[in-house]
């Protein structure tokens, strides 16, 4: 049965879109003859009927290369004046039967609205992020991770030659999921995450006494979304940009602040931002990304659609996407436990 496939990759970019959309083309195109049918710029390429035709042509050599070659861009079709209405009328002109939507919480959640008005969707989680709730890895988590710890990893020799307290911000607006692995994974010192909001007094006692008695540096590394606890020293309120986005050092500034003043350590900040998102995939999000892009057009197929393909444990399975929306995974306890435990 030939199907006339649409495809999109929505929000930030991530490390691992290419192979998901190589993926659904070569199965798609080679295994069950669909035509895929690409919309530039994520939601607004499909409101503003951006097309480009997907084949192998398009998908040559493109495994290895970060970004998407769609583009994307941060517009939700439910949220703007026109949008829902522009968005099918579009996917009725060209005639488009199902719709792969790659993305992460916003534009999952802009999915899930389309889904409602009867266009038949499956998703496909990705965010460096890591905090799509269903599913156990999204697409450029692990990229992210790697490049944040080797980041760590180099700022270790710096701040031993130094004698400094560095702190190291990483992306996690609601979740830490990047600064507790990286963390865990790079030997730092101290790691502040969402999940957990930080006592100022706390870390500075732990500071002091670990310059005192055994070490000349630290290492922190702190997640954009991490906010001191209610009640205690630091008075902080998250900074953020005019998209509602978290200002990149808002907080690590914060601190440097803090600590230096209350300790009198030299204190700098190294702010990772967009270095995460980019460049070459690791192995696991290319292999991610292709069984995510196999089990989605496998999914459109059957006609099973209103769905997210997710991982759980070592299998790809498909979970409903009314299941998902509005719902944020968080790290658990216990990862955070190791990782203040390893300090």
């Amino acid at each position: 049965m030939h199907v006339r496939v649409g495809l999109l990759t929505g929000g930030g970019d991530v490390p691992g879109l290419n192979a998901a959309i190589r993926a659904v083309v070569k199965r798609g195109e080679g295994e069950h003859g669909h035509s895929i049918i690409g919309f530039r710029n994520g939601w607004r390429g499909l409101a503003e009927g951006d097309v480009m035709p997907l084949g192998r042509q398009q998908i040559r050599n493109v495994l290895p290369i970060g970004g998407t070659l769609l583009g994307t861009a941060r517009y939700h079709p439910h949220s703007s004046d026109g949008g829902m209405d522009a968005v099918l009328a579009t996917l009725e002109a060209e005639r488009i039967e199902a719709l792969i939507v790659v993305g992460g919480d916003g534009t999952l959640h802009a999915a899930s609205k389309v889904a409602e008005a009867g266009i038949g969707i499956v998703a496909i989680p990705k965010t460096i992020d890591n905090d799509v709730w269903g599913t156990d890895r999204s697409i450029g988590f692990d990229t992210a991770v790697t490049i944040a710890t080797e980041a760590v990893d180099r700022i270790h020799t710096t701040a031993e030659s130094h004698n400094r307290v560095m702190i190291v911000e990483v992306m996690g607006r609601h979740a830490g999921w990047i600064a507790a692995t990286s963390g865990i994974a790079g030997g730092a010192e101290l790691v502040l995450a969402p999940e957990q909001p930080f006592d100022i007094d706390k870390i500075v006692k732990f500071l002091r006494h670990r310059h005192r008695a055994h070490a000349s540096f630290s290492i922190i590394v702190v997640a954009e979304g991490a906010v001191p606890a209610e009640g205690t020293a630091m008075q902080y309120e998250t900074q953020l940009g005019r998209f509602g986005e978290i200002i990149a050092g808002s907080i690590s500034e914060r601190l440097k602040v803090e600590i230096a003043e209350r300790t009198g350590f030299d204190t700098r900040v190294t702010v990772l931002g967009h270095i995460q998102r980019g460049g070459t995939p690791t192995p696991t999000d290319r292999i991610l990304g292709s069984r995510f892009g196999v089990a989605a057009i496998d999914a459109i197929t059957r006609g099973e659609t209103g769905v997210m393909t997710a991982l759980r444990g070592d299998d790809i399975v498909l979970v409903p996407l009314a299941e998902i929306a509005g719902k944020v995974k968080q790290v658990p306890t216990e990862l955070l436990d190791v990782a203040q435990a390893l300090a």
